[in-house]
């Protein structure tokens, strides 16, 4: 495997670093173009060894969490376990939370000592925000990464306390054992939303014909879900199936909002929508609620 690349993309904005299965997108605002290029130094530093420390730790993070609380040496790692650990009561390992949290890890990289307005880590739609006193960041929504196009935009005030933003669903990158297109979490951090979008997108499921499942080891050796059956197709669901899928994630993201795990979600399958009391932040769309 090559080592990590870094070069700015052709905007001359926007910082591009990948190595292995990871891929960010960066890009830092502010009047003082030496203070973005100090970030960006600095994010090329931290991101040198995340994917070495990662997979030292992989037994580790590969693992269902249970009743004791795991002590992985890496940052990132402990960022992951972190995250995932206030959901042990159901089925999880810390690979749930990995991509929001290398975007956290690189973002607090690039931040510290800096005089940033705003920041992003985009990893895979995985995104760590950093903003200023007044500022706002929007992002858009994609139900369907088949049929390309903004279906919503998440629009996050600087005092509304979310940091991150996450994308779950059986159509993405991610094993899903559920059926949702896409679900979006709003969170502290990116490694929340991540880890919350997850488990979110699993619970939005129903069980019909349409749907086509293989244990995940089948698709990928591995795997951290072993031989769980995850999602490879959905067909056509009548709108039963879809209204039951997305009221049955739906509860379980009020009740991840009620522990103040999140802020808000915006869940999508088939061509409907719900989404959790959106406040403070805002989800423009059209949304059942």
């Amino acid at each position: 495997m090559s080592g990590p690349v870094a070069r700015l993309l052709a905007d001359g904005r926007r910082l591009h670093l990948q190595h292995g299965p990871i891929d960010l997108v960066i890009e830092a605002f502010t009047a003082d173009a030496r203070e973005i290029g100090r970030a960006y130094t600095q994010a090329c530093d931290a991101f040198q060894s995340v994917l070495a420390r990662l997979v030292e730790e992989l037994s580790i993070l590969r693992a269902p969490l249970g009743t004791v609380y795991p002590l992985p040496r890496g940052t990132v790692a402990r960022r992951m376990v972190s995250a995932c650990w206030p959901h042990r009561q159901t089925f999880i390992t810390p690979m749930a939370a990995v991509a929001g949290a290398v975007a956290d890890e690189i973002l607090a990289a690039m931040v510290q000592g800096r005089e940033l307005e705003r920041a992003y880590v985009n990893n895979g739609g995985d995104i760590a925000i950093h903003l200023g006193a007044g500022k706002r960041f929007t992002a858009g929504v994609v139900d369907n990464q088949d049929l390309p196009g903004i279906d919503a935009t998440v629009t996050i005030e600087s005092g509304d306390g979310v940091g991150g933003v996450a994308t779950s669903g059986w159509r993405g990158r991610s094993q899903s054992l559920g059926i949702a297109d896409a679900v979006s979490v709003l969170a502290a951090n990116a490694a929340m939303a991540d880890a919350a979008a997850t488990l979110i997108a699993n619970a939005v499921d129903f069980d019909h014909p349409a749907i086509v499942r293989r244990p995940a080891r089948q698709i990928r050796e591995d795997s951290d879900l072993g031989e769980l059956p995850v999602t490879v197709q959905v067909g056509a669901l009548p709108d039963q199936a879809v209204g039951a899928a997305l009221a049955a994630g739906l509860e379980r993201a009020r009740a991840m909002r009620g522990a103040g795990l999140i802020h808000a979600a915006y869940l999508s399958l088939q061509g409907r929508t719900l989404t959790t009391e959106a406040a403070p932040c805002q989800i423009a769309r059209g949304a059942e609620t």
